[in-house]
C-alpha cells in the first residue's frame, strides 16, 4: 500500500493539471498527486509500471486501488494537460512510462544531450607525447599496478567531459591540482580560464584551502603554481543569479567565458542547477566533475552525479571512458575502523557493519543505544562540553572557527528530539547551564549559526557556518565566518539572513563538511529516512573517529535500505 498524506502543493497541482478531464474514480487526481509528491521527494519522475495495481491512500481518505499500467496509460491521455516527448505540455508521458513535470523532463533531457555531445569530443590541444612524460612527472610510477589518479587526470585532459569519483581521503583533491597544473603547462596552457566551483560556500572555502596548500607540492614551475586559481566560488554566484527570477545571467545564449570548470561536491548538485550549469558552458570547456557517488544525493529533485557514474559502466553508454572511480585510501589506511565501516555500510553489509561497530577496540568508531527522552541530556553533557568547550573559550574568532570544526553532532531527521532542531535546543541548554554561554538573547556570544539561504549582498551562501562572538576592536557582537583566502570576515548578526543554530546538523547539511569527531544521532524508531547513503555520508564527515548513537534494528534496516531517486538520466546517456 502506497499511503501518504498529501500536501497542499500537491493538491493544487492535482487540481490544476486535471481540470477538464472526467475523473469519477479519482484515479487521475491521485496518480498526479503522486507525481507532485514524488518529485518533493527528490524523484525526477513518476514510473508507472512500480504504481500500477497498488492500493493508495490518501490521508484518512478511504484507499484506492490503481488499475494496471495500460490502463493508467489510457486514463492519463484523456487529460488535455498531458503530451508526449515532443510536445510541450504541462506533464509529459515518456515511452517507458515514466510521467514528468514538464520542466523536469525539459532539465533531464537538456542535461543529457549536453553530456553526450561533450563527452563525444575529445579535446584537441592535448599532446600526447609531451603528455606521457608530464604524466610520469606528476603521478611517479608506484608499486600500484593501476594508477586511478593518473588515469582520472589522463581522462580529463584527453576529454571535454570526465568525472572523478571517490570517498573522502581518496585523493580527489590531489589529483585536481595536478590535472589544474598539467592543463596550464600545456601548448596555450598560459591562456586558459578555469573556474573552481562548489555548490556551498563551505565546500568552496574547503577547496580554496586544499589548493592554497596542495598547489606548492606540485613538480612544476613557481609561474605555473601562481597561475592555479586560488578562488573558488559557488555555482550560483558564477551562473549569476536575476533578482525576481529563478533564471541566471549566463545561459547557452550568454554562455560562461572559461575553458575548463571544475565542479567539486559535485553530488550536491540537483538536476535544475546542474543542468542550467553545464548548458552555460561554451562548446570548448571542458567540464570536470569532481565527488563521491555513493553520498547522500542533492536536497532537490534527482541524483546527477550517481546517476552518471552508475550509467558510465553500462553496455552502450555515451559516456563510457569518461567516469573515473578512485578507491585507495590515504587517509584512513586499510586497518582504519572509519575506512572499514564505510566500505560495509557502502557494500550494504549490514551484519559486518553492526559487528565492526560492536566489536571496535580501536576508539575511532563506537556505537551507543539512543538514548530515552528522559536520559537525552544526561547523555549528551559529555558529548557536548568536551566537544564546545575549546571553540567556546577561544580569543580570537579565527580559532574559535578553527576549532568549531573539530566536533559535530549530525542528526537524521531534522525536527523532534533527535532531529537538528531538539539536539540544538538541548545542546544550547547544556551550555548555558555550564556557563559557557549565556542563552538570554537570540544572538548571543559563542551561538554557532548554519546560513540556509543565499545572500549575494552579504555573499553569505546556504551551507556557510559562523559563529557569534565580540569584535576584538569594537566588542560588538558579530557573525564571523571564514573566506576562502583563509580570512575571517564579520557581519552584523542583524544582516544574516535565514539561519539555524549549528550545534548540531542533518546529515544532508554536513555535505562538503569534515570534522575532526562526529557524533551521528539516529532516531530509537525505524523510518525510510534512515538510508545507507545517510549513514555512509554521516560516518565520512568524520576524519578522526565517530560515535554512532543508534539501536542495533534500526541501524540494520538503515543499512539495507538504499535510496533509489527514479529519472530518466540514466537511459538517456545509453547509446542503444
Amino acid at each position: 500500500m502506497i499511503d501518504f498524506i498529501e500536501r497542499p502543493i500537491d493538491r493544487q497541482a492535482a487540481a490544476f493539471l486535471c481540470r477538464g478531464a472526467k475523473d469519477e474514480s479519482g484515479v487521475l487526481r491521485t496518480v498526479v498527486s503522486l507525481l507532485s509528491q514524488a518529485v518533493g521527494q527528490g524523484h525526477v519522475c513518476l514510473d508507472l509500471e512500480e504504481i500500477a495495481g497498488e492500493i493508495v491512500r490518501i490521508g484518512k481518505e478511504e484507499p484506492l486501488r490503481l488499475p494496471d499500467a495500460a490502463s493508467l496509460v489510457a486514463a492519463l491521455r484523456s487529460l488535455p494537460t498531458l503530451g508526449g516527448p515532443e510536445e510541450h505540455r504541462p506533464l509529459i508521458l515518456d515511452d517507458a512510462g515514466r510521467l514528468y513535470l514538464y520542466r523536469y523532463f525539459r532539465y533531464e533531457a537538456l542535461l543529457a544531450d549536453a553530456i553526450r555531445a561533450r563527452a563525444a569530443s575529445e579535446s584537441s590541444e592535448t599532446d600526447e607525447s609531451a603528455l606521457a612524460g608530464q604524466l610520469d612527472r606528476y603521478f611517479p610510477p608506484t608499486e600500484n599496478a593501476e594508477d586511478r589518479q593518473r588515469q582520472s587526470a589522463l581522462t580529463a585532459l584527453r576529454r571535454r567531459f570526465s568525472v572523478i569519483s571517490g570517498g573522502p581521503g581518496t585523493g580527489k583533491t590531489t589529483t585536481v591540482v595536478r590535472i589544474l597544473g598539467l592543463m596550464l603547462e600545456s601548448p596555450g596552457g598560459e591562456r586558459m580560464r578555469i573556474a573552481l566551483v562548489a555548490p556551498t560556500g563551505k565546500a568552496a572555502a574547503r577547496l580554496a584551502s586544499s589548493i592554497a596548500s596542495l598547489r606548492e607540492t606540485l613538480p612544476c614551475a613557481d609561474e605555473v603554481k601562481r597561475a592555479i586559481p586560488g578562488q573558488v566560488t559557488t555555482i550560483h554566484r558564477l551562473l549569476g543569479t536575476l533578482p525576481g527570477s529563478t533564471g541566471f545571467r549566463h545561459n547557452e545564449r550568454n554562455p560562461l567565458p572559461f575553458d575548463a570548470v571544475i565542479v567539486d561536491e559535485a553530488s550536491m548538485v540537483d538536476l535544475p542547477l546542474m543542468t542550467a550549469f553545464v548548458t552555460a558552458l561554451p562548446p570548448h570547456a571542458r567540464l570536470i566533475l569532481i565527488g563521491d557517488r555513493d553520498q547522500l544525493a542533492s536536497v532537490e529533485a534527482g541524483a546527477v552525479l550517481g546517476d552518471i557514474c552508475r550509467v558510465a559502466e553500462s553496455p552502450g553508454s555515451s559516456i563510457a571512458g569518461c567516469v573515473t572511480v578512485l578507491d585507495r585510501n590515504f587517509r584512513f589506511g586499510d586497518g582504519s575502523g572509519i575506512a572499514a565501516l564505510s566500505r560495509a555500510v557502502n557494500a550494504g553489509s549490514d551484519r559486518e557493519a553492526l559487528r565492526l561497530l560492536v566489536d571496535s577496540g580501536s576508539g575511532t568508531i563506537e556505537l551507543e543505544a539512543t538514548p530515552t527522552r528522559e536520559t537525552l541530556k544526561k547523555r549528551l553533557k559529555a558529548p557536548v562540553l568536551d566537544g564546545f568547550r575549546a571553540c567556546l573559550e577561544a580569543e580570537t574568532p579565527a580559532e574559535a572557527l578553527r576549532l568549531f570544526d573539530r566536533f559535530r553532532i549530525l542528526t537524521a531527521l531534522r525536527e523532534g528530539p533527535w532531529g537538528a532542531t531538539g539536539m540544538n535546543h538541548t545542546a544550547e541548554t547544556l551550555l548555558h547551564e555550564s556557563g559557557l554561554v549565556r542563552r538570554d538573547t537570540q544572538f548571543y556570544r559563542g551561538r554557532p549559526v548554519l546560513v540556509t539561504e543565499n545572500d549575494y549582498i552579504h555573499k553569505l551562501f546556504n551551507g556557510d557556518t559562523g559563529i557569534i562572538l565580540p569584535d576584538p576592536e569594537s566588542g560588538h557582537l558579530r557573525a564571523f565566518f571564514a573566506a576562502p583566502d583563509g580570512t575571517v570576515r564579520a557581519i552584523p548578526p542583524e544582516f544574516l539572513p535565514k539561519h539555524e543554530t549549528a550545534f548540531a546538523m542533518t546529515v544532508h547539511k554536513s555535505q562538503g563538511s569534515e570534522f575532526d569527531r562526529v557524533l551521528m544521532v539516529l532516531p530509537p524508531e525505524d523510518s525510510i529516512l534512515l538510508t545507507r547513503e545517510l549513514i555512509y555520508t554521516g560516518i565520512t564527515r568524520a576524519r578522526h573517529s565517530v560515535t554512532l548513537w543508534s539501536d542495533e534494528a534500526v541501524f540494520i534496516a538503515a543499512v539495507k535500505r538504499r535510496t533509489e531517486r527514479r529519472s530518466g538520466l540514466r537511459e538517456r546517456l545509453v547509446l542503444f
